[in-house]
C-alpha cells in the first residue's frame, strides 16, 4: 500500500506521527449523512468485462443448512438467488424449490413452530441490523408482525413445545440492554420476562418454563443465570466475577448442565457440570481430535449431543451420548475442509450439517440417527464457472519480528507458482474473527485474476486458543498490531523471485477495514495499496458513535475512550495519516450500525486536503457490508479495480 522508500521508518516503529483527531463527527446510520454526500460517493459503474466477471462468481450460489418441517419431508431454508437472502422450501431432495418471501429486504427463516404450522422469520431494512420478527403460515401468505420497531433488534429465541409462545429478545427499553419477552401466537400478547441491565441471550429451556440465561460481560466472557417463571429472582450458576468465556445448556438429568468453557485450558474443552455435587463437579469430555470446540448443540430429547472441532482452520463435527457420554459414530467427509454444524429438529430424529470443500460450495444434509441415511437437500449451483480449477487453500506461516509463527491461508494459481505475481492479503474482521480454508469466491476471483491472495489470523484471532485471542485486548494490541505489517515484510523478502520483490496490496471488511487502514498509516510504505471496507479511523470516535448495544463490549475489546484514550489515539489511523505514501480506497455502507459511515468520510476529507490519492463510495442502502446482489458486484469490482490499476 506504500511506498518502500518508506519501509524502513514504519518497520521500526518510527511511523511520523500527528495528535489524532477530535471528534469530527457525531451520529449514526443514513441520517448522520446530508443528501449531497450521498449522491456524491454514490459507486460509478464498473467497465462490463469487470461486472461481467464479478457477476459469474457471484452466480456460484449455495443455500443455508436450513429446518426440517416436523413432518420430516419439507425442507425450509434461506438462499441468496434473487440477491438477497429469502426464504424458500423443498418437499423432495434436489428438487426445485418454492419461494416463500420477497422484496427488498433481508428475510432470514430464524425457526418453525412445533406443531408445523408456523415459520419464524427475522427481516431487515437497508443493513441496519434491526431486525424486525414475523410468523408465516407454512403453505405461504403474507407475514405476521411479531415486533418491528426502528433502532430496535428483535430477535428470536425458541418456540415453546406446544406452539403457543414465541421466545425473543429486544433492546427496546434500553438501547445497550436486551429485555427477554414472549408472544402468544393465537391471542397476540406479549409478556415481558425479564428486564435487566446487560446483554442478555437465551442458552436453553424446559418445559417447566425455566431459562438458561447469558449475560456478556465482554466481547467474549460472560456469565450465567437460571431463570424460573415461580421466582423473579435469578439463579446464578456459572461465571459470576469470572470473566471467562462459558457456554452452557441443560443436560439429560435435574442438576447438570453441559459447558463449554476455556477456564480449565488454553482451548475451549466440553463438560459436564454438577453444581450439587461437593466433589469432582467437572467431568470432562475427552475430545476426539486435537483443536478447539467452538460449538455444541444438544437436541431437546437430550439424547444427542454434537460439537464442532476447529483445528488450524479447518474442521470436523462429532457426536456422543449426553447420558452415556459414549461417542455416536457420524458420517465421515474426507475431502471437507469445513463440517459445519446445523439444527436438530424438534424430535431429535434428525440432524442438519454442512459440507464444504475447496471445490464445492456449502452442501446441506440431513442425517436420520436411527437409520444413518445421509440424505442431501439442495444442490448448489456454480454456472459456467469450472470449479475445478480453484486454488486450493495452503496453510503456511510467517514469522512476526518478535518471533511468532503467524498463519496464513495462501491461494496461489499455477500461474504465480511459476512467476512473481502481486500479492492482496485479506484481513479478517472480529478482531475475534478467523479465516479458514474452505471455498472461498473471493480468493478465487483475486487469484483467477493473477494474484496471490492471502488470509492471515493474526494474534486476536479466535481458533488458537485464549491466550492468542485475548492478546490484542485494550492497550496490549499496540505489542501485537505489528503482525499486519508483519505479514508485508515477510512476504517480500521470502516470495521475491529473481530479485525482484512483489507489488502488495492490502484490504478487509470491519477490523479487516480497519487494519488496512493502519497498515496504510501508521505502518505506511509496508503495502503499495489499500482497500479498506467498513473500517475504524478512529478508535475514539469509533466507540462515541456505534450502536449502544455494542459499544459496551467493543470497550472491553479496545479499552475505554476516557481511561485508554492515549492508547485507542496510538491505535487509531486518524493519528498517522500525513504519513500515507499510497493511494487508498474507502468503502462504507450508510445504515452500518456497528462502524458509523463518519470513520470513512472523516479519514476520506483529511487525506483528500493533503493531495493524498484517496476514493471514497457510499452505499446508501447497505449498512455492514453490502447484502444486495447488484451492491456486491459494485463492492467487489471496484475492489479489484483499484488494485488492478495499482499493482498491475
Amino acid at each position: 500500500m506504500r511506498v518502500l522508500c518508506c519501509g524502513l521508518f514504519f518497520f521500526l516503529g518510527f511511523a511520523f506521527r500527528v495528535n489524532a483527531a477530535t471528534e469530527s463527527y457525531q451520529g449514526l446510520g443514513k441520517e448522520s449523512l446530508s443528501l449531497e454526500t450521498l449522491q456524491k460517493f454514490s459507486p460509478a459503474s464498473l467497465p462490463v468485462e469487470i461486472s461481467r466477471n464479478i457477476q459469474s462468481y457471484l452466480d456460484i450460489r449455495s443455500p443455508g443448512l436450513g429446518l426440517l418441517h416436523p413432518n420430516q419431508k419439507d425442507l425450509f431454508f434461506s438462499w441468496r438467488v434473487t440477491g438477497v437472502s429469502q426464504v424458500w422450501k423443498t418437499s423432495k431432495s434436489q428438487a426445485f424449490p418454492v419461494q416463500m418471501t420477497g422484496g427488498e429486504d433481508a428475510t432470514s427463516l430464524a425457526g418453525i413452530t412445533p406443531d408445523g404450522k408456523y415459520l419464524i422469520l427475522s427481516r431487515d431494512r437497508a443493513g441496519e441490523e434491526n431486525p424486525g420478527l414475523y410468523l408465516q403460515k407454512v403453505s405461504g401468505g403474507p407475514l405476521e408482525l411479531i415486533q418491528h420497531k426502528p433502532k430496535v433488534q428483535t430477535l428470536f429465541e425458541f418456540a415453546s413445545k406446544d406452539s403457543t409462545w414465541i421466545y425473543y429478545r429486544a433492546n427496546d427499553q434500553a438501547a445497550d440492554s436486551y429485555a427477554i419477552y414472549r408472544y402468544h401466537i393465537k391471542n397476540h400478547k406479549t409478556e415481558m420476562l425479564v428486564n435487566l441491565k446487560g446483554y442478555w441471550t437465551v442458552l436453553d429451556h424446559q418445559e417447566d418454563g425455566r431459562l438458561l440465561l447469558y449475560k456478556a460481560v465482554t466481547s467474549l466472557a460472560g456469565e450465567i443465570y437460571e431463570w424460573s417463571p415461580k421466582s423473579p429472582e435469578l439463579k446464578a450458576l456459572l461465571g459470576q466475577g469470572e470473566k471467562e468465556e462459558f457456554d452452557a445448556r441443560y443436560g439429560p438429568s435435574e442438576g447438570q448442565y453441559f459447558v463449554l468453557t476455556n477456564k480449565f485450558s488454553d482451548f475451549r474443552e466440553l463438560f459436564l457440570y454438577s453444581p450439587s455435587l461437593k466433589k469432582q463437579n467437572w467431568k470432562k469430555i475427552p475430545s476426539p481430535s486435537a483443536g478447539d470446540i467452538s460449538e455444541f448443540k444438544i437436541d431437546l430429547p437430550r439424547k444427542h449431543l454434537v460439537y464442532r472441532i476447529n483445528h488450524e482452520g479447518y474442521s470436523k463435527i462429532f457426536a456422543l451420548d449426553p447420558r452415556s457420554l459414549r461417542e455416536i459414530r457420524l458420517p465421515e467427509f474426507p475431502d471437507a475442509d469445513q463440517v459445519e454444524l446445523g439444527s436438530f429438529d424438534w424430535t431429535g430424529a434428525f440432524l442438519m450439517m454442512g459440507v464444504e470443500t475447496a471445490f464445492s460450495p456449502k452442501m446441506s444434509y440431513s442425517y436420520h440417527w436411527k437409520t444413518g441415511k445421509l440424505n442431501q437437500w439442495v444442490v448448489p449451483s456454480t454456472p459456467e464457472v469450472d470449479v475445478s480449477q480453484f486454488v486450493r487453500a495452503k496453510l503456511e506461516y510467517y514469522t512476526s519480528r518478535d518471533g511468532h509463527q503467524i498463519p496464513m491461508f495462501v491461494y496461489r494459481s499455477k500461474l504465480c507458482e511459476k512467476q512473481l505475481c502481486p500479492v492482496v492479503v485479506n484481513f479478517h474482521g472480529g478482531p475475534e474473527g478467523q479465516s479458514r480454508a474452505g471455498f472461498r469466491v473471493l480468493a478465487q476471483i483475486f487469484a483467477q485474476r493473477g494474484f496471490v491472495f492471502v488470509e492471515p489470523n493474526v494474534r486476536g484471532s479466535d481458533g488458537y486458543g485464549k491466550t492468542w485471542i485475548n492478546s490484542d485486548n485494550g492497550s496490549k494490541r499496540l505489542s501485537v498490531v505489528t503482525d499486519i505489517p508483519d505479514a508485508a515484510l515477510w512476504i517480500r523478502e521470502h516470495w521475491s523471485k529473481a530479485g525482484v520483490r512483489p507489488k502488495m496490496g492490502v484490504m478487509g471488511w470491519s477490523y479487516g477495514g480497519y487494519s488496512t487502514q493502519v497498515a496504510m498509516t501508521k505502518f505506511a510504505g509496508s503495502f503499495d495499496v489499500g482497500v479498506a471496507l467498513v473500517g475504524m479511523s478512529n478508535l475514539k470516535t469509533f466507540l462515541l458513535n456505534t450502536a449502544p448495544y455494542r459499544r459496551a463490549l467493543r470497550i472491553s475489546e479496545y479499552g475505554d475512550p476516557v481511561a485508554d484514550a492515549a492508547a485507542l489515539d496510538e491505535l487509531s489511523p486518524m493519528t498517522y495519516v500525513d504519513s500515507v505514501t499510497g493511494p487508498l480506497l474507502l468503502i462504507q455502507g450508510a445504515s452500518d450500525p456497528r462502524v458509523p459511515a463518519g470513520e470513512a468520510v472523516q479519514i476520506y476529507d483529511r487525506l483528500k486536503a493533503k493531495k493524498t490519492e484517496v476514493g471514497l463510495i457510499l452505499f446508501g442502502d447497505e449498512g455492514h457490508g453490502s447484502q444486495k446482489r447488484s451492491n456486491q458486484v459494485l463492492e467487489l469490482g471496484h475492489t479489484l479495480l483499484f488494485f488492478e490499476k495499482y499493482l498491475k
